[in-house]
């Protein structure tokens, strides 16, 4: 009996031992599961042209809570690609938050052209949907995939909170998506905070503001001098030290948009949402999509390594500095997913002949004549060819069927007469992208195509040729083929400080911050997350 008792004791211990050993190794398990619980607010915030060079050269002027904060304490990814040509804002904010190239989501550019019509739309053009503060009729429809503040909408069942901040119609409506609560812009004639009846959450503290202290009330007393004097990034500025603009011209506020002032104007209104959105209180995570403008002014006499440029940067750390004070303030930063991207771009180079000549100029509408001419020869008499437009040459798909000619064959002549041109550095038609032959280089041009947008020629020009507007001569602009270092960085929610020197895709951001959210990826995303984001 005794035995049994000592038996039943020895079995007590060896059991509080197994469940110390299990405490003890389902305790870092549960502080990991800790970590990885989705962050109640998402700030994704887009720099339209943020340079990461630029960033580098204006460092010394920032203040210690804007971005010097940012580098210091997140993630921070040196150099973000674009796997396609012709990057363009709303391009590259669709592949951002789609997770994949225009071949899939459909935006190809700003704006496309509407042939039947003679002009020329913005990517988002609906008329079914009337404009708020707007006579602009704009929706998500053309946006062929789903964003990132869809899926998120799906997995809350329509629960969490999207709301989208920019300049531009564009901007605002791509990153909120086709689910959003609501996407504000400024409007270009009475700037005051525009919105599509698409969206039916217009917040009552929004109209409000553009009732009060919109920019039809505050621009004509609005002006722009540098807010510092010791400004330093570049030694070519020419001594040039000082500037004063203000906004009076009947394009005012377009005007107003290609200054640093705009970006105020997105934190103001940002501020209201963090004030009486209740951020951070809902069990289900809400997003807050911002839009900045780290591009040149409209105005500006000097556009390379202008005192103004640098004024921008160091204004743009202000509101980074504001912005991250006001998310610290309402939901607290270890609750909060900071992400800043750059729409990235490939430089095009004011002309300068006195400096660089130009390899020559090409003339698209002398092409587009020459090439209907040849068309002609060969298929009969015909207006073969409808235009050019944005390094793409669009034939009359109307008269090829009436005709019954092989388009693909149509294209393929056009092409090869195309490419004799001087200044053409490769073409490839859009048949060839879609089914054709494959290399790197069509490959590249597949990724930024869309099968009902896109021209039927795609051309490249060659670096240093002047691709000339004979109607407008303002336009010009000498090619230049130089990749802008475009960052991306992380902050806030578990993010460990760190700098990551290799390029990694644009397309991986989109599938990145789903996986922090732990909800499905975009629908035509294909790239996996980030991996310093992937638990090991």
């Amino acid at each position: 009996m005794q035995q049994h008792k000592y038996q039943i004791k020895i079995s007590w211990k060896k059991l509080a031992a197994s469940l110390l050993s299990v405490l003890s190794i389902t305790s870092p398990q549960a502080q990991t599961q800790e970590q990885i619980q989705a962050p109640k607010l998402i700030i994704g915030i887009t720099i339209d042209q943020l340079r990461g060079d630029y960033l580098q050269y204006c460092l010394q002027s920032f203040g210690n809570k804007g971005f010097k904060r940012l580098l210091n304490e997140g993630a921070v990814y040196r150099q973000v690609k674009y796997d396609y040509p012709e990057i363009s804002s709303a391009s590259s904010f669709a592949t951002i938050f789609t997770g994949t190239n225009p071949y899939y989501h459909g935006i190809t550019g700003n704006k496309k052209f509407d042939w039947d019509k003679q002009r020329e739309v913005s990517i988002l053009y609906d008329p079914e949907f009337l404009g708020n503060y707007t006579s602009e009729t704009f929706s998500p429809k053309n946006l062929m995939s789903s964003t990132i503040a869809d899926e998120l909408k799906v997995a809350s069942g329509g629960r969490s909170l999207v709301f989208a901040i920019a300049p531009e119609a564009e901007q605002a409506i791509i990153s909120g998506g086709h689910a959003a609560n609501a996407a504000f812009w400024i409007e270009n004639y009475n700037g005051k905070w525009a919105t599509s009846t698409y969206y039916k959450d217009i917040p009552w503290y929004v109209e409000r503001y553009n009732s009060t202290e919109s920019l039809a009330y505050t621009i004509d007393q609005s002006s722009w001098q540098p807010a510092s004097n010791t400004y330093g990034a570049f030694p070519y500025t020419q001594g040039i030290n000082t500037f004063h603009y203000t906004f009076f011209s009947k394009d005012k506020y377009l005007q107003f948009k290609t200054s640093p002032l705009v970006n105020k104007e997105v934190t103001k209104l940002a501020g209201r949402f963090f004030q009486y959105a209740d951020f951070g209180t809902r069990t289900y995570p809400s997003m807050l999509l911002l839009t900045y403008y780290a591009g040149n002014y409209k105005d500006a006499t000097n556009k390379e390594f202008s005192y103004e440029i640098q004024d921008t940067y160091y204004r743009l750390d202000k509101e980074i500095e504001e912005l991250l004070s006001l998310a610290e303030k309402h939901v607290g930063l270890k609750n909060t997913l900071v992400y800043i991207s750059s729409t990235g771009y490939f430089e095009q180079g004011e002309i300068n002949k006195d400096v660089l000549p130009p390899a020559g100029k090409f003339y698209p509408e002398r092409c587009t004549a020459l090439l209907n001419m040849y068309l002609m020869s060969v298929y009969g008499q015909g207006n073969w060819v409808l235009g050019f437009y944005q390094n793409q040459i669009f034939l009359n798909h109307k008269l090829i069927e009436d005709k019954q000619i092989p388009l693909g064959e149509i294209q393929r002549k056009a092409a090869e007469f195309t490419i004799q041109f001087s200044g053409v550095q490769d073409v490839a038609t859009l048949t060839e992208t879609l089914y054709g032959n494959w290399n790197e280089n069509v490959a590249r041009f597949r990724n930024g195509s869309y099968k009902s947008i896109t021209g039927d020629i795609i051309l490249e020009l060659q670096p240093g040729w002047i691709l000339s507007n004979e109607q407008d001569s303002s336009q010009n602009k000498q090619l230049r083929s130089n990749p802008i270092i475009s960052p991306l960085i992380f902050f806030g929610h578990n993010v460990k400080p760190q700098i990551i020197s290799s390029p990694v895709k644009a397309t991986q951001i989109a599938p990145t911050i789903t996986h922090v959210l732990r909800i499905r990826p975009p629908n035509a995303a294909k790239e996996l997350p980030l991996e310093e984001f992937i638990l090991p």
